[in-house]
């Protein structure tokens, strides 16, 4: 499906089926013996959902023989980046906690279940916007999974092309408390001058204090579509509609730690594979057509 100004789209569809996929990689990731990431909701979202492609996958009943090459150490290297960047997040949320904040806004957050897996201290009021059917459809699994959060959970059924400000406002969001803001899987299905909208707009509503954290991925401006198309061409002979190519805006935009360091934000970055070295998991297999994206930058900052 090409992207178009006003599309839409369930967790089966579109830049939504892409969440499924995410959760569906912390699923295996949470069942990995090193437990990087320990999200025991993922998986029956992910079978809430009802892709059949990814039940197969965190079942272990995918026939990866139709993916040709792809390496049992790159499908691991594939598991353990899900790991290593829900933990980078994790420790985000957990260090800003520690220095007080108690306000958090997670945006397009998908299937993110941290508002229940987290370990909020008391007081601590999550946000999570998306698209209504999204938080509709994620609302209604934790509720029959029983599920209670620690945290005060507040969810803003709204796209983030449409006033998505004066919703988390109305949801009692307070601009004059420090945030820790999260962008996490969101930047490539943004056009460029929408990331920058983001960020000014993060900006404006951050007391003193504040945090966001997100990732930056310099291949998305050189991406290559028909190398996102091919990407996920053997997942499409096996059920899966996403199409990486026409669902990610490549082209020129701003270099995510530079402009937020011109909005006054102290920023700091760490390449994914330093994270690999520094929780002593085995080296990302070079990387190839089969990871168009290349590097990722895994970002965060704060607000003086």
């Amino acid at each position: 499906m090409t992207r178009t100004d006003d599309d839409s789209w369930d967790l089966t569809s579109s830049v939504g089926a892409t969440a499924t996929a995410v959760a569906a990689g912390r699923a295996l990731a949470t069942k990995d013996p090193r437990q990087l990431v320990n999200d025991p909701f993922a998986d029956p979202l992910v079978r809430a959902v009802g892709i059949d492609f990814f039940i197969k996958m965190i079942d272990g009943e995918l026939d990866t023989s139709a993916f040709g090459d792809l390496a049992p150490e790159r499908v691991q290297s594939m598991i353990d980046a899900m790991g290593v960047r829900a933990k980078f997040f994790d420790d985000y949320f957990m260090s800003a906690t520690d220095t007080g904040i108690r306000q958090v806004v997670i945006l397009a957050s998908g299937l993110d279940a941290r508002a229940y897996r987290l370990p909020w201290p008391s007081g601590t009021v999550v946000f999570e916007i998306d698209q209504p059917d999204v938080i509709a459809f994620k609302t209604g699994v934790f509720n029959e999974l029983g599920a209670q959060p620690p945290a005060q959970r507040h969810t803003v059924g709204i796209d983030l092309r449409e006033d998505w400000p004066a919703a988390l406002r109305a949801a009692g969001f307070d601009p004059n408390l420090p945030t820790a803001w999260l962008a996490e899987g969101l930047l490539v299905y943004l056009p460029s001058d929408a990331q920058d909208r983001l960020f000014d707009t993060i900006t404006e509503l951050s007391a003193p204090g504040s945090a966001v954290a997100t990732e930056f991925v310099p291949g998305i401006m050189d991406f290559d579509p028909s190398k996102g198309t091919a990407m996920t061409a053997q997942a499409r002979d096996q059920g899966l509609d996403i199409d990486m190519g026409s669902l990610v805006y490549a082209g020129p935009r701003s270099h995510v730690m530079e402009y937020l360091t011109g909005k006054g934000w102290d920023v700091t970055g760490v390449a994914d594979e330093e994270l690999f070295r520094r929780l002593g998991l085995p080296a990302r297999p070079e990387r190839d057509d089969n990871d168009p994206f290349g590097e990722i930058v895994y970002v965060s900052a704060t607000l003086g």
